[in-house]
């Protein structure tokens, strides 16, 4: 039996809640979606499957993030798997400011959401209940069209985020 290590004191339950979840290994997706001034994106460790009867999956998006405006409007959305290679898109679309669809291949899905052509996978949603949590809203989707690109068990190498920064699963 092991013994339990003395928990470390932390200066605020925020700093321990962030601490906790840079220790916690999470998957990347790139949420899309349309926008009065043309295609909105950002990165997403948040994606969770909700449902399979509706299909439904969910993530959490920051009130304070430059995507917010158009979300809390959007009617759809396009959510992409990420493997290694796609860390510079994941990094472009994780930072504010940046025009995150130069340079990125992509076309017009389904109710005007950008579908980016190079991730391993894309799910069409439409967005069926916004809750207010905290400084950030849960999105919950249902699942409209989904999409694998071929070979993806072939060498894919999952991108998650972990300790700060991005990482190849092994």
């Amino acid at each position: 039996m092991s013994a339990l290590l003395p928990p470390r004191v932390l200066s605020a339950p925020s700093a321990a809640l962030r601490g906790f979840f840079r220790r916690y290994a999470a998957g990347v997706s790139i949420v899309t979606l349309p926008g009065a001034a043309g295609p909105v994106g950002f990165t997403a460790s948040s994606l969770a499957s909700v449902s399979l009867d509706p299909p439904l999956v969910s993530f959490n998006v920051s009130r304070t993030a430059s995507s917010w405006p158009a979300l809390q409007d959007a009617r759809h959305v396009g959510v992409h798997l990420l493997g290694e290679r796609d860390r510079s898109t994941a990094t472009v679309f994780a930072t504010s400011g940046a025009d995150r669809f130069a340079g990125v291949e992509w076309r017009e899905g389904d109710h005007g959401v950008p579908l980016l052509r190079t991730s391993g996978g894309w799910l069409l949603g439409r967005v069926v209940e916004r809750v207010a949590a905290g400084d950030s809203t849960l999105v919950i989707a249902e699942v409209l069209d989904a999409a694998l690109a071929d070979g993806l068990d072939d060498g894919h190498e999952p991108l998650v985020w972990h300790g700060g920064a991005f990482r190849r699963a092994v």
